[in-house]
C-alpha cells in the first residue's frame, strides 16, 4: 500500500511539474514588439500607431519599445498618441535613438520607460503656431498641464516636464537660465530619473531587459498608413486643396473634360483617401462631397443659384469633417481659395494670350479700323443746324435737318411736333437739340 501511495505521490508530483513547464518555455519566448517612431509627429501616425498597439494587445506581448527619433510635430496628434499609449495594459517602453523633440517628448513621458542611446536628447517641447510663432496663452497653460500630466501619471518628476515646455522655469543645476527650454541629454535624463538607462543600441536594450531570447516582432508602416502620413501633413493639406480647386475651377471654363479636372479630383481624392486611412474621416464625408460636386454641376442646368449654394456647402462641410481640427481647416481652406484665385489671375492675364488652353478660354480679337471696323460717327458737323421735330421729344424722337431723318433727344424739355430745333451738342451717335422760339428768348 505505502508503494502505491508512494507512486501515486510521486504521478501527482510529476504532473504538475509538466503543468508548470510551458510557462516556464513562455518565459523566454514571450512577444516583444519593436515600433518605430520617426520622422514628424502628425495625425496619420495615430493610426500606424494605434494599430501596432492593437496587434500587440491581441497577441498578448510582454512589451513594446518604440524606437523614437523626431523632431516633434502636431500638439493634437500627440494628444491622441499619448492617451493611446498611457491607456494600454501592454508594458510600453521608450528607445529614445537620437532625438525625442516636442511632441516626441511628450508622447516619451506617456511610456512605462525611457532608455537612451548616448548622445540623444528629449525637451525643448515649447508649443507654436502654425506661422512658427509662440501660441498663446490658453493653449500654453493646456500644453504646460499636459506635459506635468503625462510626468506625474508615469511616476517622474513633473518640474523637468513643465521646464521643457515653460521657459520661464529656472533650474540652476542644468545651467538653464530662464528664457531657454530644458533639454535633457542622455546623462541628464538618468540622473533625473527620466531615463532608465543609457544603451548603445537596440540589441543591448533588449539585453538589459531580459528580452534576448525573447520572440522580436517589428510592426512597420504600410505603404497606405505613409501616403496617410504624408497627406495629413499640415503643410500638405493646403496643396491639395489648393490644386484640388484650382483643377475644377479651369475645368469649368474648357470643354470637355481635361488634364484641370483630372488634377483637381485627384488632389481632392487623395485628400479625402488620406484621412480616411489615418481614422480621422469616415465614408460619410466623400458621400457629402459628391453630393456637393454632384449639385453644383446641377446648377449649370437649374435656376435661380439655390443648387450651387447647397453644393458649396455640402462641399466645405465634407471637408471640415474630414478634419479633427476646425481651425487649421479653415486655414487651409482659406489658403487654397486664395491660391486659385491668384493662379487662375496670374494664368488668364499673363499666360493667356501664349498658351494654347487659355486661348480657347479668352476672346482675344479686337476690332480694328485697320481692318475695315467703324465705330459710331462723331456728327458734330450738324452743331448749329437748325430743323423740326418730325415726332415729339419726350425728351427722344425724330428730327429732319435737310431732308435727313436723325434721332435726338432734348436738353431735358418737352418739345412738341413740328417745332423748330437747333443741333447744340453732338456726341457720337447722341445728338442734343433745343426748340429755337427758347432759345432766342
Amino acid at each position: 500500500m505505502r508503494i502505491r501511495r508512494g507512486i501515486t505521490i510521486f504521478a501527482f508530483i510529476f504532473a504538475f511539474i509538466l503543468t508548470l513547464a510551458p510557462f516556464k518555455g513562455d518565459a523566454k519566448n514571450e512577444v516583444i514588439y519593436v515600433v518605430p517612431i520617426s520622422e514628424t509627429v502628425e495625425k496619420g501616425m495615430f493610426a500606424f500607431l494605434n494599430r501596432a498597439v492593437q496587434t500587440a494587445e491581441e497577441e498578448h506581448a510582454s512589451a513594446i519599445i518604440f524606437e523614437m527619433d523626431t523632431p516633434g510635430g502636431a500638439v493634437d496628434a500627440a494628444g491622441k498618441i499619448g492617451k493611446l499609449l498611457s491607456s494600454t495594459k501592454v508594458k510600453t517602453i521608450t528607445f529614445i535613438n537620437k532625438q525625442a523633440l516636442s511632441a516626441g517628448a511628450y508622447i516619451s513621458l506617456n511610456t512605462d520607460e525611457i532608455y537612451m542611446a548616448p548622445g540623444s536628447t528629449m525637451g525643448a517641447a515649447a508649443i507654436i503656431n502654425g506661422d512658427g510663432n509662440t501660441a498663446g496663452k490658453k493653449a500654453e497653460s493646456y500644453w504646460f498641464a499636459a506635459m506635468e500630466g503625462a510626468a506625474k501619471q508615469t511616476k517622474r518628476t513633473p518640474i523637468y516636464a513643465r521646464a521643457m515646455a515653460d521657459e520661464s522655469i529656472h533650474l540652476p543645476e542644468f545651467n538653464a537660465p530662464r528664457g531657454q527650454l530644458l533639454t535633457l541629454g542622455s546623462e541628464d535624463a538618468l540622473k533625473v530619473g527620466y531615463s532608465k538607462g543609457t544603451v548603445n543600441n537596440l540589441e543591448e536594450l533588449l539585453d538589459k531587459l531580459d528580452y534576448s531570447h525573447s520572440e522580436i516582432r517589428t510592426v512597420d508602416e504600410s505603404f497606405a498608413e505613409k501616403i496617410a502620413r504624408f497627406i495629413t501633413h499640415p503643410v500638405i493639406i493646403p496643396i491639395l486643396l489648393s490644386i484640388g480647386s484650382l483643377g475644377l475651377v479651369l475645368e469649368l471654363y474648357s470643354p470637355g473634360f481635361g488634364i484641370p479636372g483630372f488634377m483637381g479630383l485627384s488632389a481632392l481624392l487623395l485628400f479625402f483617401y488620406g484621412h480616411l486611412v489615418a481614422g480621422l474621416a469616415g465614408y460619410e464625408t466623400i458621400i457629402l462631397f459628391v453630393i456637393g460636386i454632384g449639385l453644383i454641376i446641377a446648377e449649370f442646368f437649374l435656376p435661380g443659384g439655390i443648387a450651387g449654394i447647397l453644393g458649396l456647402a455640402a462641399i466645405l462641410g465634407s471637408l471640415f469633417l474630414a478634419s479633427d481640427n476646425i481651425i487649421h481647416m479653415g486655414i487651409s481652406i482659406l489658403i487654397a481659395i486664395s491660391v486659385s484665385i491668384l493662379a487662375s489671375i496670374l494664368m488668364i492675364k499673363v499666360f493667356g494670350r501664349k498658351m494654347k488652353i487659355f486661348r480657347k478660354l479668352i476672346l482675344t480679337d479686337s476690332t480694328k479700323t485697320e481692318q475695315g471696323y467703324v465705330s459710331n460717327k462723331n456728327r458734330l458737323e450738324l452743331i448749329g443746324l437748325e430743323g423740326y421735330a418730325l415726332t415729339a421729344l419726350r425728351p427722344s424722337g425724330t428730327i429732319v435737318i435737310e431732308d435727313e431723318r436723325i434721332d435726338a433727344v432734348s436738353e431735358g424739355a418737352f418739345i412738341l411736333k413740328d417745332a423748330k430745333v437747333r443741333v447744340v451738342k453732338a456726341e457720337g451717335s447722341r445728338i442734343v437739340v433745343r426748340e429755337i422760339q427758347k432759345l432766342d428768348k
